[in-house]
């Protein structure tokens, strides 16, 4: 029956609105769940730079971008690939799962307003649940595994620190899975991966797995809450 009902996500995220049709048929609902995990020990050191750049991989890249949108200290969230190579890096060629690109999404953030230790909070609280390997919800595969790119050595430091922090309490009761890529390169996605889940609400895929994500981040991190998304299309020029 699980099986079932990720094949029949799966297809209505190719679908589209088309899939909602399938889904409603199927009778399928499914909830997100989501936890406050504790803040890391080890964070960043308060600086004065006025932006700084996360690369994160928590499943399909439409809910990870569409919830960091959503964070204030935010100021941009792009979809796209990082573990692979720039001649790789294409919508199709990744969901073959042969790339070692994951789909990720590169948060850039004012450090003055929101540390990159809260930033992972976010990720490991309402984005994904990092103790599924190789997929998450109804994706399977190494596109969709959980990872984190640092973009810097201290990065990298409170990352590793966070991740063992959250193991030795158990916060997941499973082991934590997600891995840690050093000097990975990060390359966009194409434009209609771009804000898919503002400009799709309706999409079922959308409405059963990441608007709830968005929903828990509302409730969870109120303080970080901004109802009005930092877009990425806004701000390109129109062709």
């Amino acid at each position: 029956m699980i099986q079932t009902l990720q094949r029949l996500m799966h297809a209505a995220r190719r679908l589209g609105c088309a899939g909602l049709l399938v889904l409603a048929l199927a009778g399928v609902t499914m909830a997100e769940e989501a936890r406050v995990v504790p803040p890391p020990a080890q964070d960043e050191a308060a600086g004065t730079s006025a932006s700084e750049t996360a690369i994160l991989a928590g499943g399909c890249f439409w809910g990870v971008q569409g919830v960091f949108q959503h964070v204030d200290g935010v100021l941009s969230a792009v979809s796209g690939y990082a573990g692979g190579s720039k001649d790789t890096a294409d919508y199709a060629k990744v969901s073959n799962s042969w790339t070692g690109h994951a789909e990720s999404v590169q948060v850039t953030f004012d450090p003055r307003k929101i540390s990159y230790g809260r930033i992972l909070q976010i990720y490991f609280s309402v984005i994904h649940d990092p103790t599924e390997l190789n997929r998450q919800g109804p994706d399977e595969g190494p596109q969709y595994r959980s990872a984190i790119f640092p973009t810097s050595a201290e990065q990298a430091r409170v990352a590793l620190a966070y991740i063992e922090q959250l193991g030795k309490a158990k916060t997941f009761g499973a082991p934590i899975v997600t891995t840690i890529e050093l000097n990975r390169s990060f390359f966009p996605a194409e434009d209609y991966h771009q804000d898919y889940l503002t400009r799709n609400p309706m999409n079922p895929y959308i409405v059963i797995n990441d608007l709830p994500k968005v929903a828990n981040l509302k409730r969870l991190f109120p303080a970080v809450y901004r109802a009005d998304p930092v877009l990425v299309m806004a701000s390109k020029p129109a062709n």
